[in-house]
Order: structure tokens, then C-alpha cells, then sequence
């Protein structure tokens, strides 16, 4: 039986395509769905305010020019606190539920038991969400409904640019808390880029990407305090010619983190990532069709 949670999120998610694919990247924002059913607030301890600081305010807006550069743009319409795309499909927190969970669920990951797996217990302040105990058959239709049909489309977006192109490039594109990008030199990082410590993508995309936002102003740093997580895991496979790079904004530069609103810098931001992105697809594009030609 289909599911409500199906017309909950109708759509659950989006691609924005190019009216021609003409670049081999594929952008992704899994985060910033800010789509809250009723169903899901009265189940929830916290009010709509506390449930959105897990999510990626308005990353989708920040990176919805990649269309007009030929690259498609892939977006979930459901929050993170809700279900989180960036996580195994089945790393489940056995606490939270009434009923057993499929024994090949992952129940003791490092994302588990910090409250963060594929059915978050916490939001990212550590609030508890839930008033009490879900159903398992709630979790296992929020997988099968939601989690397995973005990330089939997901990679036939990879799949579909690679054997056009003949590599695919995924961006997976989120923001930080402020907070949570302070180094010990009281510096702030305004971008942090991780590319799972040098195996998810190839040097030549994190070093172009850095340098491009670097030389309009901002202040990068690599993989701390985040190197990638199960997407950019998962799909980078430079062997392949497949590379994931991901890609965290510090909310501070576009947005109040406290009621969640715009800053009047954002629309400068925004023009600063298509340009960077511009001149990384320029870039990028001669150099690893060389690179592929000579390895074969």
C-alpha cells in the first residue's frame, strides 16, 4: 500500500535539468528539504523553529544556477530530521522504535549512536525529536518510499553523465552551523571541502574548486570538521571516473541562524558559487578529458 508520507512530500524530491546536459557534473542538495508534515510536528517534542536547525537552509537556492551552467540539480523536498539521505539506507537506533527491526540493520555506527542515523533521534543542537516510540513499519516506509527512490534517481544521474561524458562529477552540496568551524587559531572557515581525505575525487577537482572560491574571498580548509559523508563515500569512485566532492557553506556568511532568515548578502554568495563553478567546469573539463585519453 502506498504510504501518506507519499503525497506528504509530493514531490518528494526535484531535478532541475538543463535543456541540455553539456557538463559532466550532477549538483545534489539531500539537506535542505524544509517540507514539515503535520503528521511529523505532532509526532515531534520541538517546535518547526528547533526541527529546521538540522537543515541546510536554502542550499538549493545558493546552487540553483547550476542548471543555467548544463549541469542538473537534484534537491529533497523532506527534512533531514525527518529521514537523512546521507546516511546507509538501514542505520537505525533500535531505542527509538516499537517493534524489531530487520536484522540487517546497522544499529551501531558512530552516526547511531550520536542520534544521527537514517531516522535521526536528535536534531543537530542534540535535542530529542520524538515524543515517544515510531512504529517500525514507520521507519521502514520512510526508506522504501523516500531514501530508495532518491538515491535510484540519484544514480542514474551519475550514471546517465558518466556514459555520456565518459566521467561524472558529483557535488554534494550542504552548509554548517557557525559554531562548528572555529579553529584553534580563532579563525573561521567560511567553506570546508572533503573529499574523504583524497579517495573520493580526483587532487585536480578539490584543488580547482578551492582555489576558484579562495580567489573571491573566502576562507577554505579540507575535510575538517567534515570529510564527506555517506554520499560522497558512496559515489565518489575516482577508479571509475566517477568523483564525489562535497561542499559545506558556513550559514553565518547568507543567514540568521537564529530565525532562520535570509541575509542580504546571500544573492552575492550565490553569484560567487555559479562563477566559481564556472571556472571550475572550464577548468576541469580539459584537464581530465586529457587525463582520459592518455590512460587509455
Amino acid at each position: 500500500m502506498r504510504p501518506a508520507i507519499v503525497d506528504e512530500f509530493d514531490p518528494p524530491f526535484t531535478v532541475t535539468e538543463p535543456s541540455a546536459q553539456t557538463i559532466p557534473f550532477v549538483f545534489n542538495v539531500p539537506h535542505a528539504g524544509a517540507v514539515y508534515p503535520a503528521s511529523f510536528l505532532a509526532a515531534s517534542r520541538l517546535d518547526a523553529i528547533a526541527l529546521r536547525r538540522s537543515e541546510d537552509a536554502f542550499v538549493d537556492e545558493l546552487f540553483g544556477s547550476m542548471a543555467d551552467l548544463g549541469a542538473p540539480l537534484m534537491t529533497a523536498r523532506f527534512p533531514r530530521a525527518y529521514l537523512d539521505l546521507n546516511r546507509e539506507p538501514y542505520e537505525l537506533d533500535s531505542r527509538m522504535f516499537d517493534g524489531r527491526l530487520p536484522p540487517f540493520t546497522n544499529t551501531r555506527s558512530m552516526r547511531v549512536a550520536g542520534g544521527l542515523g537514517t531516522i535521526p533521534r536528535i536534531v543537530a543542537d542534540g535535542q530529542e525529536i520524538y515524543r515517544s516510540r515510531l512504529h517500525v513499519e514507520e521507519a521502514l516506509h520512510r526508506i522504501e518510499w523516500l531514501y530508495k527512490p532518491y538515491h535510484r534517481t540519484l544514480r542514474n544521474l551519475v550514471r546517465r553523465t558518466a556514459q555520456h561524458f565518459g566521467h561524472a562529477i558529483l557535488i554534494d552540496c550542504h552548509s554548517m552551523p557557525s559554531s562548528s568551524v572555529s579553529r584553534e587559531d580563532g579563525a573561521k572557515a567560511d567553506i570546508v571541502l572533503g573529499d574523504r581525505y583524497g579517495t573520493s575525487c580526483t587532487t585536480l577537482l578539490i584543488d580547482l574548486v578551492e582555489a576558484a572560491l579562495r580567489g573571491r574571498g573566502y576562507t577554505v580548509i579540507r575535510n575538517k570538521p567534515y570529510a564527506g559523508g555517506f554520499i560522497t563515500e558512496h559515489y565518489g569512485e575516482p577508479a571509475l571516473g566517477r568523483h564525489a566532492l562535497q561542499i559545506e557553506i558556513n550559514r553565518a556568511l547568507y543567514m540568521d541562524e537564529r530565525n532562520m532568515h535570509k541575509k542580504p548578502g546571500f544573492a552575492v554568495l550565490a553569484g560567487d558559487l555559479t562563477q566559481a563553478f564556472a571556472q571550475v567546469i572550464s577548468d576541469v573539463e580539459g584537464e581530465l578529458t586529457i587525463r582520459s585519453i592518455a590512460a587509455e
